[in-house]
């Protein structure tokens, strides 16, 4: 599955409110890992593209290196 065919899932599971706290806070805890991973491994991905690619996207370079040079916890 590719990260993009995993946001139903999240938006879902973080959506879900009827848990008791601790399964709650393992769900809570384990979509936000899972959000961390997809932004920093494709943050990584966007600082390789060349700049055919970036334009076919509609990216600058600058802003593809401003989007790739955060870090994986900012939104």
């Amino acid at each position: 599955m590719t990260p993009a065919s995993h946001a139903p899932h999240i938006a879902f599971l973080s959506a879900e409110s009827n848990l008791a706290p601790l399964p709650a806070f393992a769900l809570f805890a384990a979509v936000v890992l899972t959000k961390w991973s997809t932004r920093h491994r494709t943050r990584k991905a966007l600082a390789k593209l060349e700049p055919h690619m970036l334009k076919d996207i509609g990216l600058d370079s600058d802003a593809a290196r401003h989007e790739a040079s955060r870090m994986f916890w900012q939104g």
